[in-house]
């Protein structure tokens, strides 16, 4: 397992979540009618159980969303939104937080995140790439943690997550949203690769 990633691969790894991050606003703001951008701050590469802590505290609860990717690259992606991040996604599509139809207007949300990341990095790495159906859970973040973490394992992932802090600006307001990319074993290095920085 290697974590320790330099400024510049990890500044080449931002870029591709920046370039879908554009994307993704776009598709947003047309499902949501309001102006949407969609930020990446900070990359970072963790343990799963660090990089998962590192969104928030354990007890907190979130919506998590995964998302199998299959193709010349095995990764499962993974979305947490924290409990009021959810409620106000849900709100801009006129659906309250509970309401039996909440889950899938999440889970399209983020289908259409995950495409455009996933689609700019195939972009730019000429990687074929073929994602599965949203996979969601409510929980508190520790049990959620437990989860991710079988699930990995079997399928075969290395103990690393990518952490890609994002931002929506939705209507001149700030929402939090932890995107992580958790690869088969030596995913990330084969992503570098393909950008040349391998």
């Amino acid at each position: 397992m290697r974590t320790n990633y330099t400024e510049l691969e990890l500044d080449a790894l931002r870029e591709l979540a920046n370039v879908g991050a554009g994307t993704a606003a776009t598709s947003l703001s047309l499902l949501l009618g309001t102006p949407i951008d969609v930020t990446v701050p900070s990359a970072s590469a963790l343990p799963i159980t660090a990089a998962i802590d590192a969104t928030g505290p354990p007890g907190s609860c979130v919506t998590g969303v995964a998302i199998a990717i299959d193709g010349d690259l095995r990764a499962t992606a993974l979305m947490l939104f924290p409990e009021a991040e959810a409620s106000t996604l849900c709100s801009l599509l006129g659906l309250p937080a509970d309401s039996e139809y909440a889950a899938s207007a999440l889970d399209e949300i983020c289908n259409i995140l995950c495409a455009s990341y996933l689609g700019a990095l195939a972009e730019m790495t000429g990687l074929n790439l073929a994602i599965g159906p949203p996979r969601q859970v409510v929980d508190r973040l520790g049990s959620i943690t437990g989860a991710i973490l079988a699930m990995t394992a079997t399928a075969g992932a290395d103990d690393v997550a990518l952490l890609l802090d994002s931002t929506l600006i939705i209507e001149g307001r700030a929402r939090s949203l932890a995107f992580l990319l958790i690869p088969s074993t030596a995913g990330v290095d084969d992503l570098l690769t393909q950008l040349g920085l391998g």
